[in-house]
């Protein structure tokens, strides 16, 4: 599958997939301190998850539209959030979602920035958090899907982008 950002250059699935590989290994690595996150296979759609999990999303609008989310089981959320605030976290609270949320943006940001590369208008929203067992995240007939699995030492995480093109 092709994929078209805005301006002359054109991305494939594989070469987005390794801009965002980066990016979120440079996020994680910063922000958190978890330095072995390791890529899974990439998958064309997100897989129905039955863990409790938390998940962050990031509206896009412009150009291209649709969300970023980021999905991690409870326990790698209080995990990542500790690692982030540098202490330690008995269940989930705000701090979780707020870290949750800090991380889609900054994912959401580098990911718009190369499908913005060749100047289009592309906004994003601020974070949205859900939590729970078992939901669906569905957009009408997306252009384009992609989920990148990421192992840890602790768990698994996700990153996924539905978008549609604007014409």
């Amino acid at each position: 599958m092709h994929f078209e950002p805005s301006g002359t250059s054109q991305f494939n699935e594989a070469g987005l997939a390794k801009h965002l590989i980066s990016d979120v290994r440079k996020v994680f690595s910063t922000m958190v301190g978890m330095h072995d996150i390791f890529p899974l296979p990439l998958m064309t759609s997100l897989a129905n998850n039955s863990k409790d999990c938390v998940t962050a999303m990031i509206g896009l609008a412009g150009a291209y539209n649709g969300v970023v989310s980021l999905h991690a089981s409870r326990g790698l959320a209080i995990d990542i959030t500790a690692g982030m605030r540098g202490m330690q976290l008995a269940g989930l609270d705000e701090d979780i979602y707020d870290a949750m949320g800090e991380l889609a943006n900054m994912i959401a940001g580098a990911f718009k920035n190369h499908l913005s590369s060749g100047g289009a208008d592309i906004r994003i929203s601020l974070p949205s958090i859900m939590t729970g067992k078992k939901f669906i995240i569905s957009t009408h007939e997306p252009n384009y899907t992609m989920s990148l699995g990421f192992a840890t030492a602790q768990d698994s995480f996700l990153i996924s982008a539905v978008l549609n093109k604007d014409h």
